[in-house]
């Protein structure tokens, strides 16, 4: 006998010999499991165990501890999961099985990781701290699975990860032009003065007297890392009439098809760069990519952009390069101890990062809050994805997007 129903997934079945076996049911029906009236949304999972003419089953309920939940995040996941119930519902013709969040304000860190006992699933962010201490706790409250809704991971120890058979998924590509137009954005905006003007106006003040700026045409542009951001970011600037050179491990086909130049190594891409803008992932071998030693090479009046990872910068070197006027000037939207103080107000009380206040301080110098994703489309994405990742894991599938240890 067949049943068809929610999109049930069974971890495992008796076969009366009291043997698990790996199967997926459904059983027909109408309507949606209703919201539950406490913060956990429950998903249906069904055990069916066959013994004779009888099937009985279990619901039992998988819940996702959703940390650094910010209200933007409840808006669209939950209008990502209203349109999965109504795909499975009315296209399929099936029950959607509910994935639940508890959304927690806080970071996941080892003190913060207890708010996820009874959840099999963490969603995490950016600045979580998902390291093995962290980790061996999440299992020992029964968490199998860390779902990642950005695309980097080099806040997650994989290993350990691994070690308490714990599986990480993530985003690979939710929208790799909000990132790249934000980059593009920083420059801009600094190379124009334009945030200085803006300020100028509020005060009454029309002159122009300290706004000169540089036409974009004719530039020369250094990319650090070509993948699906940088790719984007080097398109949009090509547009502009630059001469673009490109600084990667793997040659991306499509923009030395469009004319950029590879260089063999990153002294070359420094010291030729009127702009250079960081995307690559950070890893131990990218770690202060850019040191005292790279900025001294780079160009007289270069301005950096860096919308990856803070840790792809030592800021004290930025630091120095900006106040002895040999950097033109930089954009960051992350910053490498952005950890505890980027998505907080500190507005009341002010922030004790000594290094960030003086960054602040130079007219020459953006900071935004890690906002390069924020955009309708990509936070789209991410929900939807996530959401993907989840449930695909969860049916005991193999899902493309998990992150496996690898060497960095």
């Amino acid at each position: 006998v067949l049943f068809l129903c929610v999109v049930c997934v069974c971890f495992g079945c008796s076969d009366g010999r009291g043997e698990r076996k790996k199967l997926e049911f459904g059983l027909e029906g109408k309507g949606c499991v209703g919201w539950t009236g406490s913060s956990w949304f429950p998903v249906k999972i069904v055990w069916i165990r066959m013994g004779g003419d009888s099937v009985c089953m279990e619901e039992q309920e998988v819940k996702v501890a959703f940390f650094s939940a910010k209200p933007y995040d409840k808006v669209f996941f939950e209008r990502a999961w209203a349109a999965h119930v109504r795909f499975s519902t009315e296209v399929e013709g099936l029950h959607a099985p509910r994935i639940g969040f508890n959304y927690i304000e806080n970071r996941l860190v080892y003190g913060t990781a207890e708010l996820a006992q009874g959840a099999t699933v963490v969603c995490c962010f950016v600045n979580d701290q998902v390291d093995a201490n962290v980790l061996a706790r999440l299992a020992s409250y029964g968490v199998r699975l860390v779902a990642m809704r950005c695309a980097g991971y080099n806040n997650v120890d994989l290993k350990a990860a691994r070690a308490n058979s714990i599986t990480v998924v993530r985003v690979p590509a939710y929208s790799p032009y909000a990132v790249a137009e934000h980059a593009v954005s920083l420059f801009t905006c600094l190379n124009r003065k334009l945030h200085k003007a803006y300020n100028r106006i509020r005060d009454d003040n029309y002159s122009l007297d300290g706004l000169v700026g540089r036409d974009i045409h004719g530039m020369t542009v250094g990319v650090i890392g070509t993948g699906k951001i940088g790719e984007c970011f080097a398109r949009i600037m090509l547009g502009f009439g630059v001469h673009l050179l490109a600084y990667d491990i793997h040659q991306n086909q499509v923009l030395v098809q469009l004319g950029a130049e590879y260089v063999d190594t990153l002294p070359d891409l420094l010291s030729r760069s009127d702009l250079v803008s960081l995307h690559c992932p950070l890893f131990d071998s990218t770690y202060h990519i850019i040191d005292s030693k790279a900025v001294a090479i780079m160009k007289k009046g270069c301005i950096i952009i860096n919308t990856s990872r803070g840790g792809l910068i030592d800021t004290e070197a930025l630091i120095d390069g900006i106040k002895s006027r040999h950097l033109g000037g930089a954009g960051i939207d992350v910053y490498e101890n952005e950890a505890e103080i980027f998505y907080s107000d500190f507005s009341c009380t002010g922030i004790d990062d000594e290094a960030l206040q003086i960054l602040k301080s130079y007219p020459n110098v953006l900071i935004t809050s890690h906002q390069g994703f924020l955009t309708e489309t990509a936070l789209a994405t991410i929900a939807e994805v996530t959401l993907s990742n989840i449930h695909v894991v969860m049916k005991g599938e193999q899902c493309e997007n998990v992150v496996e240890a690898l060497k960095r």
